[in-house]
């Protein structure tokens, strides 16, 4: 079976930014119908830019920088890379702009890019909490060199977005490689950046961008839920088309491969300086390995899914270093094994991540997602390989970054 799926979220999210940030018109193919993108989209919307449909195709009217200070709240929804890349984005712009979320955002980690931002001279007020909502007054930017504390894409992207409105030289500094589309994108479109080793430099020589006609490749993070289907279940072979294949992205299949799934990369070519291509999955048996260090951002996203897989490998699967997943959609940590356990699974709650041991015949049970759409893939997926019925409290939570998602899985198992 061949799949093409919607387009990779961070990759939308950030095409969308950077065609707001263009001289012209830029057209995009293949956008990720997710929520969370929808939340980046109208909050640009609001600053000003002008942003249609054609068909699958939308079109964005780049200002080169320019936008409106907005009527209201620029709502982040669930969408913490909205809230983040947009903070920096606005940083400099001249404008003000009040940043908020939904319960669920509203907790999370917010002085982690807004204290480097403060670096750089912006005026950036958060709640005593440190959370949203997130103050933004006009500001001049200046020159900036920090070290990431915490492996934070999202952090690393909104300081260089925000070095777009700078008045110097922005170095930004991570000890452990994280998802680099930013990098990647503004390369491709002429910008003056430059990565050597654990840093990237933002140069002063260039700093304007051309419109750009991108088509998105598929989501590898989504793709993962459905592969695990067709790894665990018999006499199965799934081929994703056109999926993205940035190597910072690939932690959870070069995890697979480890534990023994068959996987095959084919077709390799280039977009907006990414790899895409097309990469097929067959059933396979498994074993626990270790995942801790270095490995995890490359695979932060995809670890609730992994569980799922190693409750179904031979021996004990461990995760470590993973203490990141405790401040996303929901405690990830939490949920995984509180889940895994009502499942029958043999789970052991670490403070940074978790043991598992298998494989184990799951049971069907009553699954509390928190909201948290790749919770609800995992357990949706566990559900298929279960004995009797599984009912999650909110299938629909889905809809935040695949919509799509229990459509296909059905295609996957029909």
């Amino acid at each position: 079976m061949h799949l093409h799926l919607p387009g990779d979220k961070s990759i939308s999210h950030r095409a969308l930014i950077l065609a707001a940030l263009a001289d012209g018109t830029s057209h995009l193919t293949n956008l990720s119908p997710g929520d969370d993108v929808d939340a980046t989209r109208s909050c640009l919307e609001q600053c000003g830019i002008r942003i249609s449909a054609e068909g699958e195709v939308v079109i964005v009217a780049g200002r080169g920088g320019d936008f409106q200070t907005p009527d209201e709240d620029l709502v982040a929804g669930n969408s913490g890379t909205t809230a983040r890349l947009l903070a920096g984005m606005l940083a400099g712009r001249g404008i003000q702009a009040r940043l908020t979320g939904d319960a669920s955002l509203s907790r999370r980690p917010m002085e982690r890019v807004a204290e480097p931002l403060r670096q750089m001279g912006a005026d950036i007020e958060l709640s005593p909490a440190g959370t949203l909502p997130l103050e933004l007054r006009p500001a001049c930017l200046g020159s900036l060199t920090y070290t990431l504390p915490v492996a934070s894409a999202q952090v690393k992207s909104a300081l260089l977005l925000a070095g777009l409105a700078s008045e110097g030289v922005v170095n930004v500094i991570e000890p452990v490689p994280t998802r680099n589309h930013t990098e990647l994108m503004l390369q491709a479109l002429g910008v003056d950046i430059q990565v050597s080793g654990d840093r990237i430099t933002l140069g002063s020589a260039k700093r304007q961008m051309p419109a750009f006609d991108l088509e998105i490749p598929g989501d590898p993070s989504s793709a993962a839920f459905l592969a695990t289907l067709a790894i665990l279940l018999p006499d199965m072979e799934l081929t994703f088309d056109d999926l993205l294949l940035n190597p910072t992205r690939m932690g959870f299949f070069r995890a697979l491969q480890r534990m023994g799934g068959q996987i095959i990369w084919t077709g390799k070519r280039r977009a907006v300086g990414e790899e895409t291509g097309s990469l097929t999955v067959q059933s396979s048996s498994l074993k626990g390995i270790e995942i801790s260090g270095a490995e995890i951002p490359a695979l932060i996203d995809e670890l609730p899914i992994l569980a799922i897989l190693a409750s179904q490998a031979e021996g004990v699967t461990v995760v470590r270093d993973a203490g990141e997943l405790r401040v996303k959609e929901s405690d990830r940590i939490r949920a995984i094994c509180e889940n895994l356990g009502s499942m029958g699974g043999q789970v052991e709650e670490l403070s940074d991540g978790f043991r598992i041991r298998g494989p184990i015949s799951l049971k069907g049970a009553a699954i509390t997602t928190y909201g948290d759409h790749r919770i609800a893939m995992a357990f949706s997926v566990a559900g298929y390989l279960a004995d009797g019925e599984t009912a999650l409290d909110d299938p629909d939570c889905v809809a935040i970054s695949f919509p799509d998602f229990h459509n296909l899985v059905q295609r996957v198992v029909s």
